[in-house]
């Protein structure tokens, strides 16, 4: 497991069986971003693995986080690999249920 840490936001990856699983916690907004990319940017372009991002201990994100997530998702997709978002927060769930993006991070999980 390797876990990326700052005052308040975590992020934690863990890998078995071809899936890396992205734990995220605390608050994913413009101020961490930087940090949320480079934990990201090697697993996005990693077609051997499927992707997941568990947002269960996510307290907030912002535009900006929105963004990098979209831009994941539109990178897996052109490599035609699996992403997931998994453990929605309610308050999260209903920020991408106003933005439109709820369709996109629909679960995945029978998908395979």
């Amino acid at each position: 497991m390797n876990t990326h840490k700052s005052e308040k936001f975590q992020a934690t990856t863990k890998t078995e069986n071809g899936v890396c699983t992205v734990y995220l916690r605390g608050e994913l907004d413009l101020s961490v971003a930087a940090d949320f990319r480079l934990v990201m940017e090697p697993l996005v372009g990693d077609s051997e693995l499927d992707l997941v991002i568990n947002m269960k201990e996510l307290k907030y994100i912002d535009s900006t986080g929105i963004g990098i997530l979209l831009s994941i998702l539109k990178a897996r997709h052109g490599m035609d690999v699996k992403f997931t978002v998994e453990d929605v927060p309610p308050q999260i769930q209903k920020l991408f249920d106003m933005t439109g993006i709820a369709k996109f991070f629909a679960s995945q999980e029978n998908s395979h």
